[in-house]
């Protein structure tokens, strides 16, 4: 199991559990190029401006100055800490825009800083991978299809277990209580995306209350954050509550485009849920989250949406689709739940043992002809005896021993098994198995 962090939200891992963090980021690298995303990564800090400019969480960005600096809160240009990768992402497109071919497919795995407070699954230093497409002014609704399967994808290949991936669409949520009569949609989606932490009741009250909306109004509301379908059944579950609005056509028939593709390509693993409103501002259309089975109190996973307008410069728009998935509250989860280990700690799959001080060199010639067939080695550093030797080697969790005999032989043993057997240094390696240091 994890160990607690001596900083709160500020995880370090083990060797061992490192293996396990890279694990996730390699297999997460691999699938999103196999699906076509280039790597980029942007820079650690941007401008205060730039990170507020909607005043999301404007409390928790951490700013960045020198110790001897006075910080003044109200320079817009001081710098700070980015607590998540789209918002640099939108300037970079911006920035880069005449280098770049739209739509531009990318993916950015990188640490960002949030500062909030330390629980289960949230850190204040944590890393994030991100995938997104963007258009040049337009960008087809294909896209949001598209960003689905790929996660659904990601996800399948790590070792987390069951997972669900949420879906809904903001249009026809807006659409829906425009034809209820309420005239603030974005009032009603903040109410309803407390529905999980506070329940129908108090979501209720709020709609009538503070949003406006009559009973029968809240009634329907909560009606529609009740579906939830891994088909697009529903469609006529929508319709059955007998709302009209141009809005609501449009938003049924983009969500339908996504979950009969994953019903199809996916299925299982993808769900319309039509309580899923998240909070972000820019988001426009698809929503999506992601929970794991058994694990639902952990949050959301991976989570993101369609934008619009996230990026812009004068009368150009860049709208996009997106989601990010949250590497460090996966990694501390599989890690405290011990869903995976490592086979081992180090890398190194051989331990060249020394006969005496004088074979430093001899050792160091066996483990250049194996490292050269690709074959992790390191070198016993002074010629205690072999017992102490091999004692180390199984300490570090290496699997094979290598000795070198006076008449210039070689043997190497599994310490695991005992066996011990005659070897060319030129010509033996280990089983696939061993090779690589690997997660189960």
């Amino acid at each position: 199991m994890a160990r607690k962090a001596s900083l709160s939200g500020f995880p370090e891992w083990l060797p061992a559990e490192r293996v396990v963090e890279q694990h996730v980021l390699d297999t997460l690298r691999r699938t999103f190029e196999l699906h076509g995303f280039a790597n980029i990564e942007t820079r650690a800090v941007e401008t205060r401006a730039q990170l507020l400019r909607k005043g999301e969480i404007d409390k928790e960005v951490y700013g960045l100055s020198r110790l001897s600096a006075e910080d003044d809160k109200n320079d817009p240009n001081a710098l700070a800490l980015h607590f998540d990768l789209t918002v640099p992402f939108a300037r970079y497109v911006v920035e880069n825009a005449g280098h770049l071919a739209f739509p531009f497919r990318r993916y950015q795995m990188q640490k960002v800083w949030r500062g909030e407070r330390p629980q289960d699954g949230r850190f204040r230093e944590f890393t994030q991978a991100d995938i997104d497409v963007v258009g040049d002014g337009t960008l087809p609704f294909s896209y949001d299809v598209e960003l689905a399967l790929t996660i659904a994808d990601a996800l399948s290949a790590l070792p987390i277990g069951d997972f669900c991936l949420r879906v809904n669409n903001r249009k026809l949520a807006e659409g829906f209580y425009r034809g209820l009569g309420l005239e603030d949609p974005d009032a009603v989606l903040r109410a309803i995306d407390k529905l999980e932490k506070i329940g129908d009741e108090a979501v209720a009250k709020i709609l009538v209350e503070e949003v406006g909306a009559t009973a029968d109004q809240a009634a329907a509301a909560l009606a529609l954050a009740k579906i939830r379908t891994l088909d697009t059944s529903f469609v006529e579950e929508v319709r059955a509550l007998g709302v009209e609005h141009e809005l609501l056509d449009t938003g049924l028939d983009e969500l339908s485009q996504v979950i009969a593709a994953a019903s199809k390509r996916a299925p299982g693993k993808v769900m319309a849920d039509l309580s899923i409103a998240r909070g972000l501002d820019y988001y426009t259309g698809t929503v999506y989250e992601t929970v794991l089975v058994g694990h639902e109190s952990l949050g959301s996973i991976c989570s993101g949406g369609r934008y619009e307008s996230l990026a812009s410069k004068g009368k150009k728009n860049y709208p996009g689709v997106g989601l990010s998935i949250g590497v460090t509250r996966l990694v501390s989860r599989i890690l405290a739940e011990e869903l995976v280990t490592a086979a081992r700690s180090v890398p190194s799959v051989v331990y060249v043992t020394l006969a005496h001080d004088d074979s430093w060199h001899e050792a160091q010639d066996v483990a250049s002809a194996l490292r050269e067939r690709g074959i992790a080695c390191e070198v016993a550093s002074s010629a205690e005896k072999f017992g102490k030797q091999i004692k180390y080697a199984d300490r570090r969790g290496i699997p094979f021993v290598w000795f070198t005999h006076d008449d210039g032989t070689h043997e190497v043993k599994d310490i695991r098994s005992g066996e011990q057997v005659s070897a060319d240094p030129a010509s033996w390696a280990p089983p696939a198995s061993d090779l690589h240091n690997t997660v189960a």
